[in-house]
């Protein structure tokens, strides 16, 4: 599987919450297949030279070298941490204040950033957050049960788990016959399907271990009647609504890879379209924002349930702290924290959701859009 440190909602309201001067913000593209020392030294060169370039513009806004140089030793010590380089994602997140580092491995592929502020630069990270393009694939069937990890710019990796089944008379003891169930005076077909109903189950209880407490989609791939079997007794609230067609038993693992990423582009188009058809439908009552001030009014007053925000978008400026007055700069500064990451930011501290999409997604070619709690 790949090595990941998605934040969870709570690690993101944490970094969100963060006051603190300087907070530098780093984002590099890594590489996760396991490489040599010298794969390895690439991929640390990038957060060496990221660092550098944050350097600059601190000392170029006029923090001293001892500010300067506590950030420094955080990175130094991350850099000489061999463990951490051996296992490591498709993209790098790196928090610093003089006082403290955090990194989030990423599945997403994220375009390198550097950015110096008084608070964290967080929307690459919310997309990562929004939509990971992960999720597990549970390729079932009676004489085989597999369990593949999805991720975006790798291929599809077998989980080994232990607690999970390998087939049905593994599962159950014996192999699924049509012989009478005399405990419960079943014959036959009914009797077929109870057997099916155990070995669910089974795999069900498998998974446990590995889905308790996680938030991916798990995409099932089965052939009726074991598709609408394990759905009846399934205790995962993410598994997808979309099955993979087709006889699992008979699809490589690449083939249930491309399938899955379908299903994940249709469960991530309906989330964004709901909100859109929640956007149009409430600029009636005014329970929806498209003007830029408006939206930064409604983040810094706690007014808004869901964000859409540009992932790409870049708007150097302030927000105002007492009434959310939006002022942009033509070019950033190290005193500029950015309009649209210090929305998502007010959105995040106060209870809201932030989805983190694409320019295309957000009506009338706003650079975000809010649905709002109550008007402002």
């Amino acid at each position: 599987m790949l090595h990941t440190d998605i934040p969870s909602p709570a690690d993101i309201k944490a970094l969100a919450d963060v006051r603190a001067e300087p907070a530098v913000s780093i984002y590099v593209p890594t590489s996760p297949v396991p490489m040599g020392p010298e794969g390895a030294g690439r991929d640390k060169l990038a957060v060496k030279n990221a660092f550098k370039e944050a350097a600059a513009q601190l000392e170029a806004a006029g923090q001293g070298q001892e500010a300067v140089g506590a950030l420094e030793s955080h990175v130094e010590e991350l850099l000489a941490d061999e463990g951490f380089w051996r296992y490591l994602s498709t993209s790098l997140a790196v928090f610093l204040t003089t006082d403290s580092i955090r990194t989030y491995r990423l599945p997403n592929r994220l375009s390198e950033a550097v950015e110096v502020s008084d608070r964290f630069f967080l929307t690459p990270l919310l997309r990562a957050v929004t939509f990971p393009h992960t999720a597990f694939v549970l390729p079932l069937a009676q004489n085989s049960v597999r369990l593949i990890e999805i991720s975006p710019d790798a291929p599809p990796a077998p989980v080994q788990l232990d607690s999970l089944p390998a087939d049905i008379e593994s599962a159950l003891g014996a192999a699924l016959t049509e012989d009478t169930e005399p405990s419960l005076r079943l014959v036959g077909e009914e009797g077929k399907k109870v057997r099916l109903r155990q070995f669910a189950r089974a795999v069900d209880r498998g998974l446990r271990p590995l889905l308790t407490g996680r938030t991916e989609p798990l995409i099932l791939a089965a052939t009726e009647p074991l598709s609408s079997i394990y759905r009846a007794v399934n205790s995962y609230a993410h598994l997808a609504d979309d099955d993979i067609d087709g006889n699992p038993e008979g699809l490589p693992d690449s083939e249930l890879d491309r399938a899955a990423r379908e299903v994940l582009d249709r469960i991530y188009r309906q989330q964004v379209e709901d909100v859109r058809q929640r956007l149009e439908d409430g600029t009636t009552n005014q329970h929806a924002a498209l003007d830029l001030q408006q939206v930064a009014r409604a983040a810094t007053y706690g007014a808004v349930e869901t964000l859409l925000v540009d992932i790409d978008g870049q708007l150097p400026g302030l927000v105002d702290e007492q009434d959310g007055a939006v002022t942009l700069h033509e070019d950033g500064d190290a005193l500029d924290h950015g309009v649209l990451d210090e929305i998502a930011r007010r959105v995040l501290l106060t209870g809201g959701r932030v989805l983190a999409v694409r320019a295309e997604d957000i009506p009338e070619g706003a650079s975000a859009a809010a649905l709002l709690r109550f008007p402002v």
